[in-house]
């Protein structure tokens, strides 16, 4: 290799070479992901077969709380921990899926790192008890959790103006599967 290919690869190579983005353009990056609505989590509601197991599960985790004297108010335990909390925290929802479907939500209220007793890093979301049903939405499984972007979310049902709220879990789906919700 000769001596002007050797200084015009390291040229190439070089930060200086690299071009950097303005600041109008890194303030616009920054306005676009302000405006872009709250982050939210995505999870799988093991155990429950309903939204309705949903709700009792948290009516009775709530009650027993007040019968032994503790601050009633309900959160979830997960592993990791979401790194992205002002997002989150800014309007942000923790959104179920069930059998295979997002079906619900519950705003998020706060995220409390902590270590258990065996050296583990982990969180409790504290979430709002309300559980709001949404426009129903298959999604496969996964583990842990997942960000959901605002613009991903499935609507709420009364803000979606579809009237299945009221019925059974599995009226509902079979309603869906045939065309008919």
């Amino acid at each position: 290799m000769n001596a002007k290919s050797t200084s015009k690869t390291s040229a190439a190579k070089s930060p200086a070479s690299k071009a950097k983005a303005s600041p109008a353009a890194a303030s616009a990056s920054a306005s676009a992901m302000a405006n872009a609505g709250p982050l939210h989590l995505l999870k799988l509601c093991v155990g429950a077969e309903s939204i309705e197991d949903l709700t009792d599960w948290i009516a009775e985790r709530l009650a027993d709380k007040a019968a032994r004297g503790l601050p009633v108010e309900h959160g979830h335990i997960t592993r990791m921990v979401p790194t992205r909390t002002d997002e989150l925290l800014g309007g942000g929802s923790l959104y179920w899926v069930i059998k295979g479907e997002i079906l619900c939500r519950q705003r998020l209220v706060d995220i409390r790192p902590f270590v258990d007793g065996e050296g583990i890093r982990r969180c409790t979301l504290v979430l709002d008890p309300q559980v709001v049903r949404v426009a129903p939405r298959p999604h496969r499984p996964f583990q842990g959790w997942r960000y959901l972007k605002d613009a991903d979310v499935a609507a709420d049902l009364d803000a979606a103006g579809k009237g299945a709220a009221g019925l059974p879990a599995e009226m509902e789906r079979e309603l869906r599967s045939l065309g008919l919700l």
